[in-house]
């Protein structure tokens, strides 16, 4: 049964500013549904494609803004300001709630045109601007965090998924204006262990959106090499490209890849919990620019062991020989020792799979991050 209502807050108007439908609907609807329970009037000021009932199913409202997220151009992204600031006005929001970098500048740019003090922004990972590590990666971050602070207010507060991603624009993870939650969090109910398929050979699993800023070459090589010495290893790929992502793999490169022995490109699946049955591994070879990856909470409730890079949000939810294994970002070898070791322990799989369940449990639900949201927001709108 779900919590009564805060009569302190209840009917006040919360409004979710985020740039895809598909993205609001993965993530992030647990937190519409702590606005409800909390009493709060719920908008989601989105793209609207494929994902309008799911959103609505909360009890929010949907209200279309067409954004581009690949666009930089700042005229349209002044533009789409404009119209989310008379968005803003018309629905007399209290809160407003911006999720991830592009929803941060044009939400938070529209919130001061609307006169909406109270704003929560929600850096979910900084993306390739993250993942890279060249000068151009380092100006990116600089930038990003002059315009986001330059966005702020005294009642502007901030959420993350990992400790790390406050320290890049220049915030203290303890800080009084940060809140850190467990990513998306999972319904450990929805995602239960089940047996570990037979082994050998060792059946590896990348679940993602097909980007370069994964690692999902890195993935492939690492298990070109392990096979080639031997390792009874079979790597499938789970996820599409992302047209509106300038890091997304060609489909022509996907199905080179899938040609080869042992590697399986099966494209998006709407069914996670069928993977982890079929698998024993769950491997997120990231280049960085991770909030607290999504896949690897699905996996971990799943009870499946995970071999990931040493990037923020990744190395947030794994410790290194207790979950999994971690092995240094960009470097194929080192991850393909690190499932060759896997391969030849199934005893050790299973072990970190027991403990990946058990880490989830720990902190990383559903229900830890509505609560944590939920007091967010009642702190916010009785201050």
């Amino acid at each position: 049964m779900s919590p009564l209502p805060s009569a302190d807050v209840q009917g006040r108007k919360l409004v979710f500013v985020v740039t895809e439908d598909w993205f609001f609907a993965s993530h992030f609807l647990p937190m519409a549904r702590a606005a409800r329970e909390l009493g709060l009037e719920v908008t989601v000021v989105t793209r609207v494609r494929a994902h309008r009932e799911a959103i609505e199913a909360t009890g929010a409202r949907v209200v279309p803004l067409e954004a581009e997220r690949r666009s930089l151009n700042p005229m349209a992204a002044g533009y789409a300001a404009g119209q989310l600031a008379a968005i803003l006005k018309d629905e007399k929001a209290d809160l407003v709630h911006c999720i991830a970098l592009k929803g941060i500048l044009t939400g938070g740019f529209a919130a001061a045109m609307a006169g909406v003090g109270r704003r929560v922004y929600a850096l979910t990972g900084l993306g390739f601007l993250g993942a890279r590590t060249d000068m151009t990666g380092r100006l990116a971050r600089r930038a990003v965090r002059l315009l986001v602070r330059g966005l702020e207010t005294s009642r502007t507060r901030y959420l993350f998924e990992n400790t790390d991603d406050p320290r890049l624009i220049g915030l203290d993870p303890a800080g009084a204006n940060v809140t850190i939650v467990g990513g998306a969090g999972i319904d450990p109910e929805a995602l239960t262990p089940s047996p570990l398929p037979s082994h050998p050979p060792l059946k590896v699993a990348v679940v993602a959106r097909m980007l370069w800023s994964k690692g999902i070459d890195l993935a492939v090589e690492a298990v070109r090499q392990a096979r080639a010495k031997g390792a009874a290893i079979e790597l499938s790929l789970y996820g599409a490209p992302d047209p509106s992502n300038p890091k997304a793999i060609p489909e022509a490169t996907l199905k080179e890849w899938s040609a080869e022995p042992g590697i399986a490109w099966h494209g998006a699946t709407r069914d996670v919990a069928a993977v982890w049955r079929e698998h024993h591994v769950a491997c997120l070879p990231s280049r960085g620019g991770e909030g607290l990856p999504r896949t690897l909470l699905e996996a971990a409730a799943c009870g499946r062991a995970i071999v990931t890079s040493d990037v923020p949000g990744c190395r947030t939810l794994v410790r290194h020989d207790v979950e999994g294994l971690i092995v240094p970002p960009d470097d194929a070898a080192s991850l393909g020792k690190a499932l060759a070791a896997l391969a030849d322990d199934p005893q050790r799989v299973a072990r970190m799979g027991e403990a990946a369940r058990a880490r989830v449990l720990d902190g990383f639900t559903e229900r830890d991050v509505m609560e944590a949201v939920k007091g967010l927001y009642a702190s916010m709108l009785t201050s």
